[in-house]
């Protein structure tokens, strides 16, 4: 695929001005600025020859003046890396993926599990050290779709148009809207329309997924095969996202909490399983009653409830009583280990670190997170330039706090919930289904959470139990830093998409 099956350059672009011409006199008219490349990877055994393009297309809106048509003015530059399997099958299954944040790049989603290269750091108790590595991924996705992989404005590579604000892309709707064009383009430049369309997102990114399918279908009449929800949120209420502190969240969370403990050997020789099932059913009833008792839950009953909850979580007693019962998801993680001194990670709550303070009511940072940042900047920082050839002087922004506030505006007053959007999407296109993926250990998005608000989602009984699958993996949010879960979650996905493409994909 050549650079300009993508994007054709703009018509009139200026030459590069030559070295010391005033800024004033330079044309800064924004152009795509896409390199492709040539690769293969072998997948069982054969060899698969593909073309990996990366770099920035300009995104355009449409200007009127008092009800005139005026043209199109440049508003933003988003970068994307496909990968498209040389084979000119224009029908081939393509996967459009991002990541969450609000603020994260694609880079996890892109060499964590899906894409041809992968990092290689290790996992709890092995962790390598600087300057890691990337491997061909044997089990990349790319067996069965190409993809492609974007980055919203103010991550990776993405920003606004020079003079530009990227503040309307920083919420909910802007960013909908953004990663929607982004998508329109990349087909119909591509000549992909008739094939099987895949979103794929992880943690926001499931939410900006679900919208995002809704969005397609009622905006440019693209309706997608399926949604791949990794780690996903759905209903920021579930877990008490912008309005904290909820029972409902604080329910949400308690499942996660007892397979934490048992990873950490706080439940003895029982199941993972069946320490899982005890605290679902207790959350599905008696947990809720407790909370909503307050003053009025005393005495044996109040006792009663406290030794359950500190039994399912590993927690003192004495401390899930002067919690009120209510054990808050970064304090948790700060106090279950506090007699080792060790804090546990909220991405994954295998991973420990040491705390700034042993006696800290909550820690400093996550051990997850910076177990994972640095093998996966390494990673990117190299592949961009040295194996897809794209350079540029910018700061890859790996996870960007400038997108923040991130506005909800759209919710104002309410719960932010895209559940009614993904409903909507799903029975206007029957043919629409949703893999969801959970991690045991997952802090961030607990997998309790999900399942409520799946389980509530507005269309047939039926339709929810044949259309949308769950799968569980032994490890946390990126679930496929551990490896097992990693082989385990990429055969998944592949069966995923050549079971909801139609025809079978080559």
């Amino acid at each position: 695929m050549a650079n300009d099956d993508l994007a054709a350059p703009d018509e009139g672009a200026a030459a590069d001005p030559k070295p010391g011409t005033p800024a004033a006199d330079r044309d800064t008219t924004p152009t795509d600025d896409l390199v492709t490349t040539a690769h293969t990877l072998e997948v069982s055994g054969e060899q698969l020859s593909y073309t990996a393009t990366a770099g920035r297309i300009v995104l355009r809106e449409e200007v009127y003046d008092d009800g005139v048509f005026t043209g199109v003015k440049p508003k933003a530059e988003v970068f994307l890396t496909s990968y498209v399997v040389d084979d000119g099958d224009r029908s081939r299954p393509v996967t459009f993926a991002f990541n969450g944040g609000p603020g994260s790049s694609s880079v996890w989603l892109h060499l964590g599990v899906l894409g041809p290269r992968r990092v290689v750091m290790g996992d709890v108790g092995e962790l390598l050290g600087p300057p890691y590595d990337l491997v061909d991924n044997a089990e990349s996705l790319l067996a069965v779709s190409d993809l492609v992989f974007i980055d919203p404005v103010s991550t990776g590579y993405s920003r606004a148009v020079e003079g530009g604000k990227p503040k309307g892309y920083h919420g909910l709707s802007g960013d909908i809207e953004s990663i929607g064009e982004v998508i329109r383009l990349w087909t119909t430049r591509n000549q992909r329309w008739m094939s099987p369309k895949f979103l794929a997102g992880e943690s926001y990114g499931t939410l900006r997924a679900a919208a995002l399918a809704d969005h397609l279908q009622t905006r440019y009449s693209l309706f997608v095969n399926g949604l791949m929800l990794i780690s996903s949120v759905l209903d920021l209420g579930s877990i008490g996202l912008v309005e904290p502190d909820t029972d409902r969240a604080f329910v949400s969370f308690l499942p996660t909490y007892a397979a934490v403990a048992h990873f950490h050997g706080l439940h003895g020789d029982r199941p993972l399983t069946d320490v899982v099932q005890e605290a679902r059913d207790y959350c599905e009833r008696d947990y809720p009653w407790a909370l909503s008792r307050g003053h009025r839950l005393v005495g044996a009953q109040r006792e009663q409830h406290v030794a359950t909850i500190a039994g399912l979580t590993g927690l003192s007693p004495a401390w899930v009583d002067r919690a009120d019962l209510r054990i808050e998801h970064i304090r948790f993680f700060t106090e279950l280990l506090r007699d080792r001194g060790l804090a546990l990670g909220r991405l994954d709550s295998r991973f420990t670190g040491p705390v700034k303070a042993v006696n800290a009511e909550t820690f400093d940072a996550d051990p997850s997170h910076d177990a994972i940042a640095g093998p996966y900047g390494a990673a990117f920082n190299h592949l961009v330039r040295a194996e897809l050839g794209y350079e540029s002087d910018l700061h890859y922004e790996q996870i960007s706090s400038r997108v923040h506030p991130w506005s909800y505006a759209d919710f104002e007053g309410r719960p932010v919930d895209v559940t009614p959007r993904l409903a909507r999407a799903m029975r206007a296109n029957p043919h629409l289904r949703v893999h969801v993926a959970y991690g045991w250990y997952d802090g961030a998005t607990p997998f309790h959470a999900a399942e409520e608000v799946l389980h509530g989602l507005d269309i047939p009984a039926q339709d929810a139990a044949e259309r949308i699958e769950h799968h569980y993996y032994p490890a946390g949010h990126m679930m496929y830093v551990h490896q097992p879960s990693r082989v385990q979650q990429a055969g998944d996905l592949a069966d995923f998409v050549r079971r909801s493409s139609g025809a079978s994909p080559r």
